[in-house]
């Protein structure tokens, strides 16, 4: 029961704290549509399986103690995120995005960034590797553990799927669809600012 509480406390501790996948699923569900939001949301859950599925494996352990292989992964999500903020930087007050007709994301195209943005994200291989290996025990039934995992997956796409519901309704959205293009660049520099801390190792 204690390894049980641990499990569910860091997690939620880890789920609300700012970082990526806040500001795609912000951002998704404020300048495109509630629909995208939660399938952004749906993705992040998903990246989370990912990362449950290799530290299950052993090669959770293996990251932890190579560093150039940890290294790579850090790099590789850093210039994910510099990609996508310097993608939204470059939204202008006028033209398509000003006029109201931001191109809509396809639900697959939500679902992916959802995902990238989790699994390139060196801060959720930690969470999860450091979960596996210091707070659940080594004799905790393999089954127990897919609960877990499946525990931490679930949580996220239910805390961020919660965030779309604030994020995509009433009159703060209408104001801030109003100046989208400000919207963009603020979490533009948000994830590129997340990204160039990746890249330096912080």
């Amino acid at each position: 029961m204690t390894e049980l509480i641990a499990v569910i406390t860091i997690t939620m501790l880890a789920i609300i704290s700012p970082g990526p996948d806040f500001a795609m699923v912000t951002r998704n569900s404020l300048l495109q549509s509630r629909r995208a939001g939660v399938f952004t949301a749906l993705g992040i859950g998903l990246g989370v399986l990912v990362h449950v599925a290799y530290t299950l494996v052993g090669v959770g352990l293996l990251i932890e103690q190579s560093p150039w292989l940890f290294n790579t992964l850090r790099l590789a999500g850093a210039c994910y995120l510099i990609y996508l903020g310097v993608k939204m930087l470059r939204a202008r007050a006028g033209g398509v995005a000003a006029a109201g007709m931001l191109a809509p994301l396809s639900d697959l195209a939500a679902l992916r960034t959802g995902f990238f943005a989790n699994v390139l994200n060196p801060k959720t291989t930690l969470f999860i590797v450091s979960l596996f290996i210091q707070v659940v025990r080594p004799e905790t039934p393999l089954a127990v553990q897919i609960g877990y995992g499946g525990f931490i997956s679930v949580a996220h796409m239910a805390w961020f799927t919660l965030v779309v519901l604030c994020f995509s309704t009433g009159t703060v959205r209408q104001q801030l669809l109003a100046v989208r293009h400000w919207v963009d660049r603020v979490f533009g520099g948000l994830l590129v600012g997340f990204g160039v801390l990746l890249a330096v190792g912080r």
